[in-house]
């Protein structure tokens, strides 16, 4: 099945390169911003490295040699001066870090978000939205919480442990072997915090998206949350939603409460066994002791280095796994990918579907047993055209099929086999962007962005005039409605399209749909869940929309498919029946058993 049955299927996609390569990847933008901060590092690095070579100069020449006080009091204006620089240049540090941070984040948030909307439906019906906006929000947050107040100080202690301890070498290669012995247990400890620290902090990223998954589910729900009074219970699996996180939370409490204390130990103890050390070397006359109390300077920035670092541990953690889980969803490539040398759509022309076969959750590059791939098909072998300026109702059982042929003839989806045609141009083949202009799908529940009912006319095209958006309602007649709404065309339709009804937003949703101009229009019944009131109205702007364009419509109520040119029975995945109204009740076969059932319903009504 997976062989010549379904030939459009893709080859598995080579494997994403490390997060590292990644995020150095996405640094490139950047590079010279980067380059100016690494020298600005240097030079404050310097300075700092400067000062406890002077206080070295100021005791071995000044006192213990010659004993001058003039010698003494140049290192000390050269110290005064030195630190006057790194006050300066650490200040310019932290300005170009945080930066070249925060530059990073907001193009990050662009990527993300544009990259979220690149998706097809599948992603996000296999995807939780609260998972979704917790990349977008809290992981995120995390990462700015590095850069304003941990990235400079990450650098530049990175920075001044390795430079001291190429000082400590050079200075004194067997103290320095004392230092490195001294620093095995804090080393070792590193290591396994690490390696624990990096499950914890991942496992905590995913549970604070599961908190918010949860937190987003009932607050979009709290009207049948406060409906059924089910207010208890959703506070209830809130609660152990976040008591589950709680103990993610202490988890990491708890590494970092067995971590820092063996990072304090090391350094006091390394402290002890250097000036022991030290000692014992000036007595042999191996040493002097200017150098020693520079290495001591020197080795009191080495642990102010490791300090700082461990005190970021946590933070660097979190941010690691944060920015994982943020890189791991730009990784996720868009199953509808462009093709690289597109092939234009007519304005007009027959919409045909070729031995389509399609199955949820099934990915152009997952290899499935056939046996097991054969049990999710949801269509096989459809064949179905559809000539220019038709109207087809697609009817049937639920869960027959219906809605999904009518998505794949919208390029919702795509088949694992066949092809879906508009004008003989297989719509693989054309930018997703034109095929929206050819071809709109119209749900049965309108949505509507906060903000007016003319910038929500408007949304049907990109870059129309609010002159754009008058007309297309004026086509359809809706422009009375529009001028008895509380405010008119300015009337604020609230979050969602709450402050209208729903055959108002439906309203709504066909002005948009006239203003995209589409040479065919799918609809899932978009009058079904019209309300009384505003029914006749959405019936007439419906014939005006339909008048020269291809329409398709999922009929769950038969009369719509009375007014239908032709209609097609779908049922377990197949269309077992396509012909007039009174083609198929002369043929008795399925659509006249279930037009006999509708109506029988209707008359027992």
């Amino acid at each position: 099945m997976t062989g010549p049955r379904f030939p459009h299927r893709r080859p598995a996609e080579p494997r994403p390169p490390g997060l590292w390569r990644v995020v150095v990847r996405s640094l490139r933008p950047y590079r010279r911003r980067i380059a100016v901060a690494l020298v600005v590092l240097l030079a404050g690095l310097a300075t700092t490295l400067a000062g406890p070579a002077l206080v070295g100069y100021a005791i071995n020449d000044g006192l213990v040699l010659h004993h001058s006080i003039k010698t003494v009091n140049i290192a000390g204006a050269a110290y005064v001066a030195v630190s006057i620089a790194y006050f300066v240049l650490t200040r310019l540090q932290t300005l170009q870090v945080s930066g070249i941070g925060e530059s990073f984040l907001n193009d990050l948030r662009r990527r993300v978000f544009s990259h979220l909307l690149a998706q097809p439906l599948a992603f996000f019906e296999a995807e939780s939205s609260g998972q979704l906006l917790s990349r977008m929000t809290a992981d995120i947050d995390t990462l700015e919480s590095l850069v304003q107040s941990g990235l400079s100080s990450f650098v530049t202690s990175i920075g001044l442990f390795v430079a001291s301890m190429v000082v400590l070498v050079v200075m004194s290669p067997l103290m320095c072997a004392v230092v490195v012995v001294s620093l095995v247990p804090a080393l070792v400890a590193s290591a396994r915090y690490r390696t624990a620290s990096t499950r914890a902090y991942r496992l905590v990223r995913d549970l604070i998206g599961q908190a918010l998954a949860s937190l987003d589910e009932n607050l979009a729900g709290v009207r049948v949350v406060q409906a059924f009074r089910q207010e208890a219970a959703a506070i209830e699996r809130f609660r152990q939603v976040n008591q589950v996180q709680l103990d993610g939370e202490l988890s990491t409490v708890r590494l970092s409460s067995r971590f820092f204390p063996m990072i304090e130990w090391s350094g006091v103890t390394s402290s002890v066994v250097v000036l022991v050390a030290g000692a014992l070397l000036v007595q042999a006359h191996l040493t002097t002791v200017g150098t020693v109390a520079a290495f001591v300077l020197y080795l009191a920035n080495l642990f102010n280095a490791i300090t700082s670092l461990s005190a970021l541990f946590d933070l660097l953690q979190s941010s690691g796994a944060a920015m994982a889980t943020v890189f791991a969803l730009l990784e996720v490539g868009p199953a509808m990918v462009g093709p690289e040398r597109p092939s234009t759509l007519p304005e007009r022309g027959t919409l045909e579907l070729r031995a389509v076969h399609f199955a949820y959750g099934v990915g152009a590059d997952d290899d499935l047993p056939p046996e097991e791939l054969d049990e999710r098909l949801v269509l096989e072998g459809v064949d179905l055209r559809v000539e220019a300026g038709e109207r087809l109702a697609l009817v049937g059982p639920t869960g027959g099929g219906k809605s999904t042929l009518a998505k794949l003839a919208g390029r919702l989806y795509d088949p694992l086999a066949g092809s879906v045609r508009f004008g003989g141009v297989d719509l693989r083949e054309a930018l997703l962007a034109h095929i929206r202009e050819r071809i709109v799908v119209l749900p049965q529940e309108g949505f509507l962005f906060r903000g007016t009912v003319l910038e929500n006319v408007a949304l049907g095209r990109p870059g129309a005039t609010p002159e754009d958006a008058r007309a297309a309602v004026a086509r359809l007649g809706l422009a009375g409605w529009v001028a008895s709404l509380p405010r008119g065309e300015q009337t604020d339709v609230g979050e969602r399209g709450a402050h209208l009804s729903a055959g108002e937003r439906q309203l709504v949703s066909l002005a948009r749909a006239a203003l995209t101009d589409p040479a065919v229009l799918i609809m899932d019944e978009a009058t079904s869940n019209i309300d009384p009131g505003t029914e006749h109205k959405a019936e007439a702007a419906l014939a005006a929309l339909a008048v020269g364009r291809t329409v398709i419509v999922v009929a769950h109520r038969l009369p719509a498919a009375e007014r239908a040119d032709r209609v097609a029975v779908v049922r377990d995945g197949a269309l077992v029946e396509i012909g007039s109204h009174n083609e198929l009740i002369e043929a008795d076969g399925h659509y006249a058993r279930l037009f006999e059932a509708w109506t029988g319903a209707g008359q027992a009504d």
